[in-house]
C-alpha cells in the first residue's frame, strides 16, 4: 500500500513501509497538474496541504555558533518571507513550511552544490569561510551573517589553553588571541593582516606564531622591515624565542649565495635588500614572508612592491598599524601580497569599492576574517590615559605680516595652479622664519611657536620627565636641540635621515637610559615607524603633518605598552595659516577613518586644501600675541 506521508519538512511516499522522496517535478505533476505519475498513487492535491506553483529560492547561510562558523540554509518565498531549510530539503529539491509545499529553484540548487562544504566534524575551514564570503559579496546564493570584524576576528580561531611553546614571555589575553588567530591563518596557508594599533605587541604575536604553529616552528621565514627596524626585530626574536636560528641579511656583509641563507629559521632583511637581492631571495621557497610596516608596499606599481610580491612563499603576513594611508588602493596592494587574488585585480577592485567611507564599509565584511586590528582602548586597559591637546597659536603682527607677504607672493605666482610643493615655504615659515631667511630677531626663541615649545619643555623638564618633539625639517631640529641644550642643559639629540640606520638604536638606548629630563627631536618619517621610546611621556608635534596616519604613528612611539605614566600629546599649529588648514584636514580625515575599521586616510594633494591654505591669512586674527 502506498500513501503520502510528511516527515519534518519533507513530503514523501510511504511505499511498503519504506519512505521514498519523489522529485519536485514528480510532486508538481501529480499534486498540482493532477497527472498520473505513479500507478499506485491517485493524482491530485494531498489533503491538508497547500501546493505552491512558485519555486522558493534557496541560499546558503554563513553564521556564527559557539563552535565557530557554520553553514546553514534558508529559502526566500515569493512574498519575500525567509524560512529555514534543511540539508535534506536541498537534496530533495523541495520542502514543507507551515502546511505549504514549495519546490526549490533548480538553478540556485545547482549553484549551491558547487559551493565548498563542511570539513571533518562539520567544521568550516577558513578557506571555506572566505570562499562563501566572496560569493556573498558577489551577489551569489550565500547570505553572510557571520558577524565578525577586524576587532573580533580572533574569535574565528579555536581557543588554545596553553601558552605558545618556546616563547619566553607572558602574553596578555588579547596577545594570546592574536597568536591563536595567526596559527589559524598561517596554518591554512591563507595569509593575513595583523593591524593592531601601535603599542599592542604585534612583534611578539608574530614571534609566537613563528615559534608555535600547528605544524611546529615555521621555517624558513623571511621578515622584511624598514632598515631602521632590523636591529629591533633581531633583538626581539633573540629575547622571546632564543632557540630560533637567526640571520640579519643587510648591509655590505650580506651573503651573495643561497647557501648563506639556508640553515636559518628566520632571515631578517630590508625592503631595499629585497629589491637589490631579488634573484638571490627567489632561490629559496619561504614557508612564510612577513612584511613589517607593510604600508611600504601600498603603491602597487612601485618596483619595491613588485619585488616583494614576487617572493616565492607558502603564506604571507602583513604587519601594519596603518593598512590605509591614502586610499583603499593601499589596502588592496597589501592584501594582494597577503592573500594574492582574493580581492581580484586592481581595476575590478577600484570599480567595485569606491574610495570613500561607504566603500570601506562594504569591503570590511569580505576582509574581516583576514585582518586583525585591535585598538589600545579596546584591549589594553593597563595602558595609561592619553591626553591630546591641540593648541592654536597666534603669530605676532610682524610675523603675520611677513607670513602674509610670502602667501601673497605665492598666490600671485601660482594662483589656482598651486601644488603642495608651492606651500613648502609657508610651512617652513610656520616652523621658524629662519628656515626661509625671513626677517627675524637674532634670538631663536623670539618666534611665537618656538617660545611656546620652550615653555612646554620647561614644564616637562622641571618634573624630571622626557619629551619627543617631531618636526619635518632638519634645520628646525637642529635649532631646537641647540636651544634646549643652551637653555636647559639637558640631553637633547636629533634623529632623522642624517643619522645612519645602525646608529639609531644605540641613540634610542642612550635616551632610554638617561635619568631625569631629556628630549629627542625626530623627523616623523625617520622616527614614526616601529620605534619604542617609552622613556618619554610627552609628545610634541611641532609642525602638523598632512597625513594623519604619520602623525598618529609618531605619537605612538611613547604611548604604547610598557609606558607606565600618562602621555600628553601636544599639537602646535598657527592660526590663520597653512597649519590650521592642515589641522582641519587631519580632523576631517580622522572622521573618515573612523567610519569603518578598514578606514580611509586621505591623499596628500587635495586641491581644495591647497587653495584654502593660500587664501587664509593670519592678519585677520593677529595682534594679540607679542
Amino acid at each position: 500500500m502506498t500513501r503520502w506521508e510528511v516527515r519534518q519538512d519533507q513530503l514523501g511516499l510511504l511505499r511498503d513501509g519504506v519512505f521514498v522522496t519523489p522529485s519536485a517535478e514528480e510532486i508538481y505533476r501529480s499534486a498540482i497538474e493532477s497527472r498520473q505519475v505513479w500507478e499506485d498513487v491517485e493524482p491530485g492535491a494531498v489533503p491538508g496541504l497547500v501546493f505552491s506553483r512558485y519555486p522558493a529560492v534557496p541560499k546558503v547561510v554563513l553564521a556564527a555558533s559557539d563552535n565557530g562558523p557554520v553553514r546553514g540554509y534558508e529559502a526566500t518565498l515569493n512574498n519575500g518571507e525567509r524560512v529555514p531549510l534543511s540539508q535534506s530539503a536541498i537534496a530533495a529539491g523541495h520542502f514543507l513550511s507551515a502546511g505549504v509545499w514549495y519546490p526549490l529553484d533548480l538553478g540556485s540548487i545547482e549553484e549551491i552544490r558547487l559551493l565548498p562544504t563542511v570539513g571533518p566534524g562539520g567544521s568550516l575551514s577558513l578557506r571555506t569561510v572566505l570562499s562563501l564570503k566572496k560569493v556573498a559579496a558577489g551577489g551569489g546564493p550565500v547570505i553572510d551573517r557571520l558577524e565578525i570584524n577586524p576587532r573580533t576576528a580572533a574569535q574565528l580561531a579555536p581557543p588554545v589553553t596553553s601558552a605558545p611553546s618556546g616563547v619566553i614571555a607572558n602574553l596578555y589575553p588579547y596577545q594570546q588571541q592574536g597568536w591563536q588567530w595567526l596559527r589559524l591563518v598561517l596554518g591554512e596557508g591563507v595569509g593575513g593582516l595583523l593591524c593592531d594599533e601601535m603599542g599592542l605587541g604585534k612583534t611578539l604575536q608574530v614571534i609566537a606564531a613563528i615559534t608555535d604553529s600547528p605544524g611546529g616552528t615555521i621555517s624558513p621565514v623571511l621578515i622584511v622591515a624598514p632598515g631602521s627596524l632590523l636591529e629591533n626585530w633581531y633583538r626581539e626574536i633573540s629575547r622571546f624565542s632564543p632557540e630560533l636560528r637567526l640571520l640579519k641579511h643587510h648591509g655590505p656583509q650580506r651573503t651573495g649565495t643561497p647557501a648563506g641563507l639556508r640553515g636559518y629559521d628566520v632571515v631578517i632583511t630590508s625592503y631595499g635588500s629585497v629589491y637589490r637581492d631579488n634573484s638571490l631571495l627567489h632561490m629559496i621557497r619561504w614557508a612564510l614572508v612577513v612584511l613589517d610596516e607593510a604600508q611600504n608596499i601600498k603603491n602597487p606599481d612601485a618596483e619595491r612592491t613588485r619585488a616583494v610580491k614576487g617572493l616565492p612563499r607558502d603564506a604571507g603576513l602583513a604587519v601594519t598599524g596603518t593598512p590605509v594611508e591614502n586610499s583603499l588602493t593601499d589596502f588592496w596592494s597589501i592584501m594582494d601580497f597577503a592573500c594574492p587574488g582574493y580581492l581580484g585585480d586592481l581595476a575590478s577592485f577600484a570599480s567595485t569599492y569606491i574610495d570613500d567611507p561607504d566603500g570601506a564599509a562594504r569591503l570590511e565584511p569580505l576582509v574581516s576574517p583576514l585582518m586583525l586590528r585591535r585598538r589600545v582602548t579596546d584591549v589594553a586597559k593597563d595602558l595609561p590615559a592619553r591626553i591630546d591637546i591641540p593648541q592654536a597659536l597666534e603669530l605676532s603682527i610682524q610675523e603675520a605680516a611677513t607670513y602674509d607677504g610670502i602667501r601673497q607672493q605665492i598666490l600671485a605666482e601660482y594662483g589656482r595652479a598651486a601644488s603642495l610643493v608651492a606651500l613648502t615655504k609657508l610651512r617652513m615659515f610656520c616652523a621658524h622664519p629662519a628656515l626661509v631667511d625671513a626677517p627675524t630677531t637674532d634670538e631663536v626663541a623670539s618666534f611665537s611657536k618656538m617660545r611656546r615649545l620652550l615653555d612646554i619643555l620647561e614644564e616637562v623638564f622641571v618634573s624630571g620627565e622626557k619629551a619627543l618633539v617631531f618636526t619635518s625639517y632638519t634645520e628646525m631640529a637642529d635649532l631646537i636641540a641647540n636651544e634646549v641644550t643652551r637653555r636647559f642643559g639637558v640631553f637633547a639629540r636629533t634623529l632623522d635621515g642624517r643619522l645612519p640606520i645602525d646608529n639609531r638604536q644605540p641613540l634610542l638606548d642612550e635616551f632610554q637610559a638617561v635619568v631625569g629630563a631629556g628630549t629627542l627631536i625626530l623627523n616623523p618619517r625617520a622616527g614614526g615607524s616601529g620605534l619604542n621610546i617609552t622613556a618619554a611621556n610627552h609628545v610634541i608635534h611641532y609642525n602638523p603633518e598632512w597625513n594623519p596616519a604619520l602623525e598618529d604613528q609618531a605619537s605612538a612611539r611613547a604611548y604604547r605598552r610598557g609606558q607606565i605614566r600618562p602621555v600628553t600629546v601636544h599639537r602646535l599649529f598657527l592660526a590663520g595659516t597653512v597649519e590650521e588648514v592642515v589641522q582641519e584636514r587631519l580632523q576631517r580625515k580622522r572622521v573618515l577613518a573612523e567610519t569603518a575599521v578598514v578606514g580611509v586616510a586621505g591623499d596628500e594633494g587635495d586641491f581644495q586644501d591647497i587653495l584654502a591654505a593660500l587664501e587664509r591669512s593670519p592678519l585677520i586674527s593677529a595682534g594679540s600675541a607679542t
